[in-house]
C-alpha cells in the first residue's frame, strides 16, 4: 500500500535498531482494563501480569499469523506479547497459525475477508506468502512481518520488521563456539525449506573454525528427533557439538547425547522454561535469545502506533532487531524470573 512519504533523514548504517516509543502519545491515553485475543492455541498463562491497560483509543482488530506448529511454547511467547500489546491498546487480537505455508496463505486472506484493521505476519517461506501480502496491502490494510522474513520484508512492501538477522545470529554462535574447545558441530534443522533455520545453520558454518555438518530431522515428531540424533551421535564419534535451533529440540538432544554414549555437549537458539532449568543445571551450555515476547509485543503495537500516530518502527526502511544475545550460566539467573511467567 501507497505510505506517506517521510522527511529525508540519513539512514543509519548498522542494522541493529533500538525501537522509540512515542512517549508524548502514551502519555495522553487514559489507562484501564485489559483486551482479550481468540484464536489459534491459548498459551499457557495470560499476559496481563504485563500489561499496562487499556488505552482510550478507538477499538480496532489486528490478526496475527504465524507458521508455528503445534505445541512449541516459542510461540506461546510470541503470543503472549501480542497479548500483552493489544490489551494495552485496546486491540482485539485474531491469533492464527499454521505451519504449512499454503494454509497460512489462506489464513492471511481470512483476516483479509474480515477486514481487519492490521495484519502481522512471518514469512518463513515467503514466495508462498508473497501475493496475499499484495492483495492486504491492496485492500488498504498495513502489514508488519515479525520473526522469519528479514531479507524480503522490504521487497513484499511491510511497513516494519521485528526480529533478528539469523545469519548474525549463527555466525555470534559459531564465534562463540570457537572458545569451547569444540571441533565438531552438528547443526540440527527441524524443519526443511525454513529459510531462517538454513540462516542459522550457515551462519555457524562460516565463523566455527571446526568442521560443521548439517542434520535434518521432523520436528513435529519427538521420538524420530531423538532416535535421528541418537542414530548420528553413534554413527560418528568425533561430534562434540551438537547445535539445535529451538528449545524443544535443545532438550530432546540432551536426551540424545546421554543415550548413545556421546561426550558431546548441547548449544541451542531460543529459550522456553525447561530450558533456563537446562542451563541453570549445566545440561546446556548456552542459548541465543531473540527475545520472542518483544516480536510479538512489537508487531502489534507498531500497527496500533501507524493507525493512531503515523509512525513506522525503524522508519520504513531498518528492521527492528530483537536480537541476538546469549543466556548461559553468567547470566541465566537474571533470566529465570522471566522464563517462569513464560516471557522469555
Amino acid at each position: 500500500m501507497p505510505r506517506t512519504p517521510l522527511p529525508r533523514t540519513p539512514l543509519l548504517r548498522t542494522r541493529r535498531i533500538v525501537p522509540t516509543v512515542t512517549m508524548a502519545l502514551a502519555a495522553a491515553l487514559t489507562l484501564a482494563g485489559c483486551s482479550s485475543g481468540s484464536g489459534g492455541k491459548k498459551a499457557e498463562e495470560s499476559a496481563g501480569d504485563v500489561s499496562a491497560g487499556k488505552a482510550s483509543t478507538p477499538r480496532m482488530t489486528i490478526a496475527m499469523v504465524t507458521h508455528a506448529p503445534s505445541g512449541d511454547t516459542f510461540w506461546d511467547t510470541i503470543r503472549k506479547g501480542a497479548e500483552a500489546a493489544a490489551a494495552k491498546d485496546n486491540v482485539k487480537l485474531i491469533y492464527s497459525n499454521d505451519e504449512n505455508a499454503g494454509d497460512q496463505a489462506n489464513l492471511v486472506q481470512n483476516a483479509i475477508d474480515q477486514k481487519v484493521d492490521g495484519i502481522a505476519v512471518t514469512l518463513a517461506k515467503p514466495d508462498a506468502l508473497k501475493d496475499v501480502v499484495v492483495k492486504a496491502e491492496k485492500a488498504g490494510i498495513p502489514v508488519v512481518g515479525l520473526n522469519a522474513g528479514l531479507g524480503v520484508w522490504k521487497r513484499q512492501g511491510l511497513l516494519s520488521f521485528f526480529g533478528q538477522d539469523e545469519s548474525v545470529s549463527g555466525e555470534a554462535l559459531g564465534s562463540k563456539l570457537n572458545g569451547t574447545g569444540a571441533k565438531h558441530a552438528l547443526c540440527v534443522i527441524q524443519t526443511q525449506g525454513d529459510v531462517n533455520l538454513q540462516e542459522r545453520c550457515d551462519g555457524v558454518k562460516k565463523t566455527f573454525s571446526g568442521t560443521t555438518d548439517t542434520l535434518y530431522v521432523n520436528g513435529t515428531d519427538m521420538p524420530s528427533v531423538k532416535s535421528t540424533i541418537t542414530a548420528k551421535l553413534k554413527q560418528d564419534s568425533s561430534i562434540d557439538e551438537v547445535v539445535t535451533l529451538g528449545a524443544p529440540i535443545a532438550l530432546t538432544a540432551t536426551q540424545s547425547v546421554s543415550e548413545s554414549g556421546s561426550k558431546a555437549k548441547v548449544a541451542t537458539f531460543d529459550l522456553n522454561k525447561a530450558l533456563v532449568s537446562a542451563i541453570e543445571e549445566g545440561t546446556i551450555q548456552f542459548a541465543v535469545d531473540q527475545q520472542p515476547f518483544l516480536q510479538g509485543y512489537l508487531a502489534v503495537d507498531s500497527l496500533w502506533l501507524y493507525k493512531t500516530n503515523g509512525n513506522f518502527s525503524g522508519g520504513g526502511q531498518q528492521p527492528v532487531l530483537t536480537g541476538p544475545a546469549f543466556v548461559d550460566k553468567s547470566n541465566v539467573e537474571a533470566v529465570a524470573r522471566f522464563a517462569a511467567k513464560g516471557t522469555r
